[in-house]
């Protein structure tokens, strides 16, 4: 089997574990988010300042997850690129 086929075969797995732990990851804080939502409904005591504090953190760390993926995206798609061109190579000097 060639390396380069054997390359890209760990680079797809290494991806799709990324995107299920990634997605496993999102359906937990988005159930997290829900709560805390329940909870911010249901706090009377709590002031106004503190529920757009919890808000905005919430929205960040979202915002901030979203990039995150974004970026290891990304750099998957240049590792594919990579062997992609690679393979291209290989087979013109062929």
């Amino acid at each position: 089997m060639d390396s380069s086929k054997i390359a890209k075969q760990m680079i797809d797995f290494q991806k799709t574990t990324f995107d299920n732990t990634f997605n496993a990851m999102v359906l937990l804080q988005e159930q997290t988010e829900s709560m805390a939502s329940t909870v911010l409904n249901q706090a009377t005591w709590m002031p106004e300042e503190g529920r757009t504090a919890i808000n905005d953190w919430l929205k960040a760390y979202k915002k901030g997850r979203e990039d995150f993926k974004k970026g290891v995206d990304e750099n998957f798609k240049r590792v594919e690129d990579f062997f992609n061109a690679f393979d291209k190579g290989t087979k013109t000097k062929k």
